[in-house]
């Protein structure tokens, strides 16, 4: 650390004051205190909307998954031991709502159980997501498998680690790199195809 830089100068001290900040809140929650479970419902409630209805696909029956999700966090959050988990937390418990209220239950049931990709090799290519294609992501990924949308979204949309995605999903970490990594593949594939149509066309 160079001379007159201090600790909050640090790369990654603002992503450690905001989880320091959400584990506050989380105990106060804990404690007992209304205001501060309210503002950390508010805090996950948009991107657990975005989640289960990736999985419900209409917004009606979307917004029963997520009251039913936010009761039940809400009604559960003393028995969560460690902050870290919160958001793979969250997410199984909506991921677990969204199926049981999804028409779709048995499709998504079984394919976010499926293994057929648990053999693929999954390298640190993944990681290295072209700006186009994260600009894309949300118009070409209905395009994917119900089992690579799902991880795709958790990871390049909200942000969660692989572990955390495992951990929602209650899969294998090496599954999910797989899902990630073949879903990546598939994307990049439609995005060419897509990219090729459009110079195909004649100027208007």
């Amino acid at each position: 650390m160079g001379a007159g830089q201090s600790m909050d100068d640090a790369p990654g001290s603002e992503e450690q004051a905001v989880q320091r900040a959400l584990f506050v809140l989380i105990a106060r929650s804990q404690s007992g205190d209304l205001n501060a479970l309210d503002r950390l419902l508010r805090l996950i409630q948009e991107p657990l909307y975005r989640h289960v209805l990736a999985i419900v696909r209409e917004p009606d029956i979307a917004k029963d998954a997520l009251q039913d999700s936010l009761f039940t966090i809400s009604r559960k959050l003393k028995t969560l031991r460690d902050p870290q988990w919160f958001r793979a937390w969250c997410y199984r418990i909506a991921t677990r709502s969204a199926i049981r209220t999804s028409r779709s239950e048995k499709r998504w049931d079984e394919a976010l159980r499926e293994d057929d990709l648990a053999g693929m090799v999954a390298t640190e290519a993944e990681e290295r997501f072209e700006p186009e294609l994260v600009a894309a992501l949300p118009s070409l990924i209905d395009s994917l498998s119900p089992a690579s949308q799902i991880v795709l979204r958790m990871h390049y949309l909200d942000g969660l680690t692989h572990l955390e995605i495992a951990e929602a999903l209650e899969l294998a970490v090496g599954t999910v790199k797989s899902r990630l990594a073949y879903g990546l593949a598939r994307l990049r594939l439609e995005f060419a195809q897509r990219e090729s149509r459009a110079l195909r066309q004649p100027p208007s």
